[in-house]
């Protein structure tokens, strides 16, 4: 759904011109389907693949994950001339930002829309310039980015403040200065977070602090669910139900999430989305040669088994094969469950207190995906660049809770992205063809029973459960693109156990830790941890979403540099230059920048 969201490669596929036994997602499907058993992996493959004669340590910093996060990370202390090793178990780097390709087609799986990279210089652009070396380019989605549908009515969200207020009011007449109210809290967001950000740099003393100042100064609704902020300006449930209509974006109904978490999103898209020029792909293919310029090396099929300890402090990893590789600092991209849960040992883990902690956050939801390729162009189809949220009505939670509760209800959410239309290039790649994205939340549970199944092989049952899915979905999808009855050629469904299989998420959750008011409040989810040598990004650190993941890698690069070296690399990357043409200025390892950057107070 949002530039975070992760439909990974599903475990079967199915083709309109292939044989019987394949599932026909064209009206009247085969009723007794019996899809594609044996899926082959993709071929888009980015990052080295690992073999322990490759590696070239010394090195200064491990990353354990190649999503947005670690890239960034790595990128950014490869900037500072630092020399750095990413590990990636996946067989391509990107995380939730990589791609796909089978049976000549091409699906991004988390990358929908990007927001805040348009002309204006903002600070996501001038981030992501400096991390690729100017290398990745964006193309503008259509002015209504996205496109809310409640039962049979439409609601635009369209891009600049005033098209956004203006459209909203020629809908909701009267209703101007409830939408001005709402933007104006949304800034108040934007305006917390280099607080928030702060907050995660200093030390822990200070939290009771920064608690204080925030218990003081900030507007109350910092600290509730984004319904309760919106009941506040109106009583208009339609609105709010539109307003909040891109909660996919972050997996939590406007009942239950943050408003902080809506703010940052309705923000980062206000100007409008953008997709990668040349598909999702593009991000780690641009990022890995800046950590490549200072000896570092991004690997794949390089799955760690453990961290490594020298007393209490973290000092490498030993991986699958048994080779074990040391850094002074080793960064954890793989979420806090599988860190302290999996990676770290359990007595480091329980000595520092994480255990505890991990019960005061709860991980995010899960999702369905189903791929579609079709053998005619975007333009041919008549596919928009707009991103269609679909919704029976505006009662997301009961709609939501309902659907959770019986897979049988109706689908409360159906997210559909059309990422061949938003690619300029895909047509160069793919001549003759585009592709469709249509997402929809699940339960684990549902799958559950197949989770000690092998990938591709999980039986007749699990791949008739896929397909009365597949088919609600194709539904969903014919009723309001009617022209493409007849025109699908091939589609396959990803399910939780997909994401587990793929990005080692237990639950299959997409979007790390949920992101209600609770979790706002969490002060012990920052870079550095308690137990010295080990540090933390990604999503879990800041926020879900490509943007927020990618600030995360900032923090954490700024957190092990120190205020002095970090702050003169901020300098650099916001003044609009890039890491490839600054290079690298520090050659000093991390383990001589002072035992304050390594060790946890």
């Amino acid at each position: 759904m949002s530039a975070s969201n992760t439909s990974v490669p599903s475990e079967g596929s199915s083709s309109s011109s292939s044989s019987s036994s394949s599932f026909n997602p064209n009206p009247n499907p085969n009723p007794n389907p019996n899809p594609n058993p044996n899926p082959k992996p993709s071929r888009l493959r980015i990052g080295r693949r690992y073999r322990a004669g490759r590696l070239a340590g010394p090195y200064d910093a491990i990353v354990i994950g190649s999503g947005i996060g670690g890239l960034t990370t790595a990128a950014l202390l490869s900037a500072a001339g630092k020399k750095v090793l990413v590990l990636e178990q996946h067989y391509t780097a990107g995380g939730f930002t990589h791609a796909y390709d089978r049976n000549g087609y091409e699906w991004d799986v988390g990358v929908h829309y990007i927001g805040d990279v348009g002309g204006h210089p903002t600070m996501t652009r001038k981030l992501f310039d400096f991390i690729s070396g100017g290398h990745l380019q964006w193309a503008p989605m259509d002015s209504t980015y996205d496109r809310i549908c409640l039962g049979d009515e439409q609601y635009d969200l369209v891009a600049g403040r005033e098209a956004f207020v203006d459209e909203l009011s020629r809908r909701f007449p009267g209703q101007r200065p409830v939408i001005e109210a709402y933007l104006e809290r949304v800034m108040a967001v934007a305006s917390a977070m280099p607080l928030i950000t702060l907050e995660k740099l200093c030390p822990r003393w200070c939290a009771p602090l920064f608690g204080l100042y925030k218990k003081l100064r900030w507007p109350d609704y910092l600290h509730k669910t984004t319904y309760e902020v919106l009941r506040e300006l109106t009583d208009n449930e339609t609105l709010i139900a539109v307003l909040t209509g891109q909660w996919g974006d972050n997996g939590m109904t406007p009942k239950t999430g943050s408003f902080i978490i809506h703010a940052l999103i309705a923000k980062h898209y206000l100007y409008g989305g953008y997709y990668p020029v040349g598909g999702a792909s593009k991000m780690a293919e641009t990022i890995i040669p800046q950590i490549q310029k200072t000896g570092g090396e991004v690997f794949t099929y390089a799955r760690v088994e453990t961290l490594l300890l020298d007393g209490a402090r973290v000092t490498g990893v030993r991986m699958e094969d048994g080779t074990e590789i040391f850094a002074p600092a080793v960064i954890s991209n793989a979420g806090v469950f599988n860190t302290f849960e999996k990676l770290l040992p359990e007595s480091a883990a329980s000595a520092a207190g994480y255990p505890r902690q991990l019960q005061t956050v709860q991980p995010s939801m899960s999702h369905l995906c189903l791929y579609i390729g079709l053998r005619k162009t975007a333009a041919e189809l008549g596919l928009p660049k707009t991103n269609y949220w679909l919704y029976p009505s505006p009662d997301y939670q009961a709609d939501t809770e309902a659907f959770l509760q019986d897979p049988g209800a109706e689908i409360p959410l159906v997210y559909i992205s059309f990422p061949s239309a938003k690619d300029p290039e895909f047509e160069n790649r793919y001549p003759g063809r585009a592709t469709i994205e249509v997402v929809a939340p699940a339960q684990y549970a549902w799958f559950e029973r197949w989770q000690e199944k092998t990938w591709g092989k999980r039986g007749a049952d699990y791949e008739a459960l896929k397909q009365q899915f597949s088919e609600r979905l194709l539904a969903h999808l014919y009723r309001h693109f009617s022209q493409l009855r007849g025109q699908i050629d091939y589609c396959e469904l990803s399910t939780p156990l997909s994401t587990r299989h793929f990005c080692a998420y237990t639950q299959g959750e997409i979007y790390g830790l949920n992101h209600d008011p609770a979790r706002f409040a969490q002060t012990w989810l920052r870079p550095k941890t308690r137990v010295p040598g080990l540090y933390l990004t990604g999503q879990d650190i800041m926020s879900c979403g490509v943007a927020g993941a990618m600030f995360a890698g900032l923090v954490t690069a700024q957190s092990l540099l120190g205020w002095r070296r970090g702050g003169a690399l901020m300098r650099r990357i916001f003044s609009g230059s890039t890491a490839e043409n600054n290079g690298a200025q520090s050659t000093s390892p991390l383990s001589k920048l002072g035992a304050d950057r390594l060790r946890a107070p």
